[in-house]
């Protein structure tokens, strides 16, 4: 016979007939929650447990969630309409394609550490590398501080799970010498523009080909970021905001850059002239023979195949921001104008990116000291 008893800011508890004891909680809305453990002693923790997160406005009724359910509304409700669409689709295919077909089906409110440290083992186990693994351990924790914060979970899993370290990638770039005879040797190239633009101001490629000529003031020898040319699945090339609040920023031309921007001025109005009525007047710095965005994936092929050509290292497009930011960092450029002109939300990350060139001004450093202190 079940056995009921009601211990004093407990509630009710009993004994099922086939030994089970249950517990029931009282929910919002008039609604209940049973729990159920093996002994008495474990419901009480349970219970005990329940009663805390009930304190701390925990929802108990979402406990029936799964975890490819909880990552389906998250992606939805907190992510889509917070993050750029590039960035929505990566965190996207992380969870349909390395998490939810291993952990989908678990409760999320069940979930743990454990269960976390385990997929991390079996992503690598799969040949994922340990910066893709990490990438996933980040984005997880992204989405379960979410449920913390609606009051789903009482804690982050995640918190408790250690993945893999990510080593930092080794910076590709070239010397200054590599860059100037890049430039030298690409002069006559249609966008020799775009390259010189990119090694003397470490803007992103996407930054690069949304530039238009009202972002220019030849006067002030200035340009401003103000939108990025992206490609997104699905969709195609779009225009889209800075990366960071910290991307749209003013930045200051050298001669070399303002040189080559005015010669490709004069070489776009030949090539406007020359498509007539076909031309597509996007305003684009940098476009097609008809004015047309050009291709991202596109540019970085043709620039790789110039290098290789000139006997250079071929490179990616990208590497012409780090080699850009390596140059002003070795030229002793103050590393905070560096992370402004780069637009980098933190100096931090100015610094963490560009470590291996600290090293190389110790020496300037304590030469320094002996300019000013005599033995």
């Amino acid at each position: 016979m079940a056995r009921k008893i009601r211990r004093r800011g407990e509630g009710t508890i009993r004994q099922r007939p086939d030994g089970v004891w249950e517990a029931r909680v009282s929910l919002e809305g008039g609604k209940r929650k049973s729990l159920y453990a093996p002994t008495e002693h474990a419901l009480l923790t349970k219970l005990r447990q329940a009663q805390r997160d009930l304190e701390d406005g925990v929802d108990l009724s979402a406990n029936t969630l799964t975890v490819a359910q909880f990552l389906d509304k998250w992606l939805s409700a907190a992510v889509k309409s917070s993050v750029k669409a590039k960035t929505y689709i990566t965190y996207e295919s992380l969870c349909r394609t390395a998490v939810v077909p291993r952990i989908g089906s678990k409760k999320l409110a069940k979930l743990t550490a454990l269960d976390l440290q385990s997929l991390y083992t079996d992503l690598s186990d799969a040949g994922l590398s340990p910066r893709s693994v990490h990438h996933v351990h980040r984005v997880l924790h992204r989405a379960f501080a979410q449920a913390v914060r609606w009051k789903i979970l009482p804690r982050n899993p995640c918190d408790g799970a250690a993945s893999p370290k990510a080593p930092r990638a080794e910076l590709t770039v070239w010397s200054p010498q590599e860059a100037d005879s890049f430039l030298v040797a690409t002069r006559e190239y249609v966008l020799h523009g775009l390259y010189s633009l990119a090694l003397t101001t470490g803007m992103r490629q996407g930054e690069l080909l949304g530039l238009r000529w009202s972002d220019i003031d030849f006067k002030a020898g200035t340009l401003a970021v103000r939108r990025a040319l992206q490609w997104q699945r699905g969709i195609g090339l779009v225009f889209t905001e800075p990366k960071t609040p910290r991307s749209r920023r003013k930045i200051h031309l050298s001669q070399t850059a303002l040189v080559s921007l005015r010669a490709h001025q004069d070489r776009q109005a030949w090539a406007r002239n020359a498509a007539g009525a076909t031309w597509n007047d996007n305003g684009l710095v940098f476009c097609d023979a008809i004015g047309d965005p050009l291709s991202p994936t596109n540019e970085t092929k043709r620039f790789q195949r110039a290098a290789a050509k000139i006997g250079l290292p071929v490179i990616r497009f990208h590497d012409l921001r780090h080699t850009a930011a390596t140059i002003l960092l070795i030229k002793g450029v103050h590393v905070k104008l560096v992370s402004e002109m780069l637009g980098h939300s933190t100096i931090t990350l100015t610094l963490d990116t560009y470590s291996h060139v600290i090293p190389a001004m110790h020496a300037d450093a304590a030469a320094a000291m002996d300019a000013v202190f005599s033995t």
